[in-house]
């Protein structure tokens, strides 16, 4: 799996090497990656895929300078359409934020403008950007539950294998049962590996689906099998969305992963059959 790891594009990332932190705003530090190299992999065609959605990020260390030299923190809110050319690399947004530390700006609306004009260019299309005081962010509020969910956490099973393994899933439901169901289940179990730092990412993983019910016991199997697995968050998201498609054939679904932050930063990748934009559904690990 991910046999795009060698790519020439990810060769030319910062991500993974030695790099000084610049204080004045500097745009040039942010970086792309392709998301074809990762669909590629996954036989899906940019123009016709079986997902619509959005990946969410929320940035928890930028600050800049008033006019007259005072500093100002704010939360912001990224929102990039899965279908945007790239998606932002991690360690290059994390240097670019910080671009901003030593920076004056007249306003807060300025500092949004810039934000969503970079980003726009680097994603190849249009960003969405919103800053928030720090002592409110609605979106942020916790949540005790996403829409109910059940959490499989508890199926009480043996593991002794930590490589990615979809074939898990080829029985995941019965064959002779026509009824249909529909599921809200959520896994904190989930994790995965940088592709190129090999760095752990920590992830809650919310599945909605309408079909046939998927065995619970099988399905958190399968999600421990990303365990020492190396890929993006986005595209870890996208493969448990395309292998739930492929092996249970679901009428319905989305799949959300709420990642924890790194450097101030985190990634929420959203996929769904059906609806483009992510809830909020903040946990106490976020």
């Amino acid at each position: 799996m991910a046999n795009y790891q060698n790519a020439t594009e990810l060769s030319k990332l910062t991500l993974g090497k030695s790099t000084q932190y610049c204080s004045e705003y500097t745009p040039d530090l942010l970086q792309g990656v392709p998301r074809s190299l990762n669909r590629d992999d996954l036989a899906l065609e940019s123009s016709n895929l079986p997902f619509v959605g959005e990946d969410v990020w929320y940035g928890f260390e930028l600050s800049w300078l008033n006019e007259k030299g005072k500093p100002v923190v704010a939360v912001a809110e990224f929102r990039f359409a899965c279908t945007s050319t790239n998606i932002v690399e991690s360690k290059s947004f994390k240097l670019y934020l910080n671009s901003f530390n030593q920076t004056r700006f007249a306003s807060i609306k300025q500092v949004e403008e810039i934000l969503t004009k970079d980003l726009s260019n680097i994603a190849g299309s249009p960003a969405k950007v919103s800053l928030y005081g720090v002592d409110h962010c609605p979106a942020l509020d916790i949540a005790k539950k996403l829409d109910n969910c059940f959490c499989i956490d508890g199926e009480d099973i043996s593991i002794d294998h930590y490589q990615y393994d979809p074939e898990l899933l080829v029985n995941a439901q019965d064959k002779e049962e026509s009824t249909i169901v529909e599921e809200h289940l959520v896994s904190h179990l989930l994790k995965s590996n940088c592709l190129i730092t090999n760095q752990p990412d920590w992830a809650s993983v919310y599945i909605q689906y309408s079909g046939k019910a998927i065995n619970h016991a099988l399905l958190l199997k399968y999600l421990i099998s990303f365990r020492q697995h190396n890929e993006f968050h986005e595209q870890c998201v996208e493969r448990i969305y395309c292998d739930l498609q492929k092996f249970c054939q679901l009428e319905e679904l989305t799949v959300f992963a709420r990642y924890t932050r790194r450097g101030g930063l985190d990634i929420n990748p959203f996929r769904s059959s059906h609806t483009n934009q992510a809830p909020f559904a903040r946990t106490l690990r976020q």
